[in-house]
């Protein structure tokens, strides 16, 4: 890639073979350690543990007095999950098997039901614990790359998330597939034009038949740039190609970059304010964001181990009062299923049979190979901050 004297980021060639350009993202089937995951919607979690695997690492949830408390998913006795045990006293969780029982602020052992009061072994087993928020909605349990402190879960979120009143819609499904390929195909420049063409979210909406694509850095974000909107193309020797149809509106003259299906008339505010350079933008640990002109749609690609993922899909309305209760109305009558139904199912599908490497990219895979640069940038950066800190200590 070259850049350029407008800051923007071009293809200088194309084609790879394989992920060795990129160690640290290749090493990544199951995930980067170092960041906040979300895991679950906050009220599937309940006084009943539950089970869940993030990065490789299997937690076993559970709240307890209103807080949620995760802890690995093994007593160190003989194995068992201690998502099949139970509370047997407060602010405690303990193994089916014996009845080992375990603080779930600190993962210590502080009791043993049939071994009796006086247990010797109390007090010198523990199980690791690890940092939980609730944010959106959801439970967000952090992945730690050493014994570091885990930064500001705020810090990692998108920062109009933070600060502006909104509604969500979501759904959260299990997937089969790389986590990599989830992500890669979300901020995919060239497949919705194509894939998408079928899905009825798209039924009335034109799409662009290709695009003059750059890659521009903004803050934690990299954003898709659309540089040239075409809607149509005559191929040397094959003939003409068009994602216009009659019954579908009038795609724009002119580029856009808000939304992927033509020019609005009208932002809202709070997304205008935003001064996203592009529509699609991407960051660590692989969240994606798709901004509309009324809406912004979001999608956390979170890491199971390395064939299986879990797709948190979720879409925002920045609104408040009644109109709120007119979004909900809307995304269960009709977006749920039309968008993180049909429409993401297509996506679903192609994570799922995606092979590489070996791959042969083109063109468009600027936003692959930008992506991958983040990535593998941003986790040298950490390790190295982490590795320091270790010696210090």
């Amino acid at each position: 890639m070259s850049q350029t004297t407008d800051g923007k980021v071009r293809p200088r060639h194309a084609g790879r073979q394989d992920w060795s350009t990129w160690p640290q993202y290749n090493a990544a089937a199951s995930g980067f350690a170092g960041y906040w995951y979300p895991v679950t919607w906050s009220s599937h979690v309940t006084g009943k543990p539950s089970a869940f695997t993030i990065c490789g690492e299997k937690l076993a949830l559970i709240r307890d007095n209103g807080t949620v408390y995760a802890l690995h998913d093994r007593c160190p006795h003989r194995g068992v999950p201690l998502s099949l045990g139970e509370q047997q006293f407060p602010g405690t969780l303990s193994c089916p098997y014996h009845g080992w029982t375990y603080n779930l602020p600190d993962g210590r052992l502080c009791a043993v039901i049939t071994d009796g009061p006086g247990s010797p072994i109390c007090g010198k087993v523990s199980v690791r614990t690890y940092p939980v928020e609730e944010r959106l909605g959801l439970v967000w349990v952090y992945i730690a790359i050493g014994d570091e402190e885990p930064h500001p879960i705020d810090e990692q979120l998108p920062a109009e998330l933070v600060s502006n009143p909104f509604v969500l819609g979501g759904r959260i499904q299990p997937r089969t597939g790389n986590w990599r390929f989830a992500c890669e195909n979300g901020f995919d420049e060239g497949h919705a034009k194509y894939l998408h063409r079928t899905a009825l979210w798209r039924l009335f909406k034109p799409m662009p038949a290709w695009n003059i694509t750059s890659i521009v850095a903004k803050g934690r974000w990299i954003y898709r740039v659309q540089d040239e909107v075409h809607w149509d193309a005559d191929f040397p020797g094959v003939g003409r190609w068009s994602n216009k149809r009659w019954w579908k509106a009038n795609p724009p003259d002119t580029t856009f970059n808000i939304g992927n299906t033509g020019a609005a008339k009208k932002v809202d505010p709070t997304i205008e304010a935003q001064q996203f350079p592009g529509f699609a933008s991407l960051s660590m640990p692989g969240v994606l964001r798709i901004a509309y002109p009324k809406f912004i749609h979001y999608e956390f690609y979170v890491p199971v181990d390395a064939d299986n993922h879990r797709y948190v899909g979720m879409m925002v309305n920045f609104t408040k009062g009644w109109h709120t209760a007119r979004f909900y109305a809307k995304y269960l009558g009709v977006i749920r299923w039309l968008f993180h139904g049909q429409f993401s199912g297509q996506d679903a599908w192609m994570v799922d049979v995606t092979d590489a490497p070996p791959e042969k990219l083109y063109r468009p895979d600027i936003s692959l190979t930008a992506w991958r640069n983040l990535a593998e940038q941003e986790t040298t950066e950490r390790r190295a901050s982490a590795d320091a800190k270790d010696s210090h200590s």
